[in-house]
């Protein structure tokens, strides 16, 4: 089904099921076929599709794999409560921070030219993370609070256009190196434009909020 070639195309497959005690669960697989940890725009989309189906109104708690979450809905714009994050591990040249998915975050000059596949490849299969994999995220700051910001996905095993667990961990990762001083952050993904709000209690990052659009484009059957 993920396969742009020979199906419908798309990064993943979320499924949405039951679960008692919550609106619904969201299941997450990558275009490889294996079950995912959090997807935080697909957990904003989830909760979109949630909502046109009639399962909630304009709140939303449902389980992922990471644990419960819950999300506003205003419009098309989605708010979507992520997991807490503390254990910040910063080396000379770059940060890894786990926002329900594991993710690389380095600073670097002229995104644009970047080849985020074949840089991000390198270090996604490094010795370092090719047991697991790591999702790698590679960011330029535009100004105070604003950072552009390019991902290259495992399972994906590609540059996709946004990334939303990685645009949270990139967020963090800004204010721990002290690049901002903002909680309100601005990250502009080759998709469009993420908001990351967050409270700081010590070394925990808690109340983490991942906000933007969810734009509905088609419907189907699959035979």
């Amino acid at each position: 089904l993920c396969n742009r070639r020979h199906g419908i195309g798309a990064d993943g497959l979320i499924v949405l099921e039951d679960e008692t005690g919550f609106d619904f669960r969201m299941i997450y697989f990558n275009a490889d076929g294996q079950e995912s940890t959090m997807c935080g725009n697909g957990g904003r989309c989830v909760v979109a599709f949630a909502k046109q189906l009639g399962l909630v109104d304009n709140q939303a708690y449902f389980l992922a794999i990471d644990g419960s979450h819950h999300a506003h809905i205003d419009g098309n714009q989605i708010d979507l409560q992520m997991q807490e994050v503390s254990g910040v591990i910063q080396n000379d040249s770059y940060l890894m921070i786990d926002t329900g998915s594991p993710h690389y975050i380095s600073l670097v000059s002229n995104l644009q030219a970047l080849d985020v596949k074949q840089e991000g490849a390198k270090i996604r299969y490094s010795s370092s993370f090719v047991d697991e994999g790591i999702n790698v995220n590679f960011v330029e700051q535009l100004d105070a609070s604003t950072f552009a910001i390019r991902t290259y996905e495992r399972g994906v095993e590609d540059e996709t256009l946004s990334c939303g667990t990685g645009a949270t961990a990139v967020a963090i990762a800004m204010f721990h190196t002290k690049k901002t001083s903002s909680q309100q952050i601005l990250l502009k993904t080759q998709g469009g434009q993420l908001k990351v709000r967050f409270e700081v209690h010590e070394s925990t990052y808690r109340s983490i909020w991942l906000s933007g659009p969810a734009t509905f484009v088609f419907e189907g059957q699959v035979k």
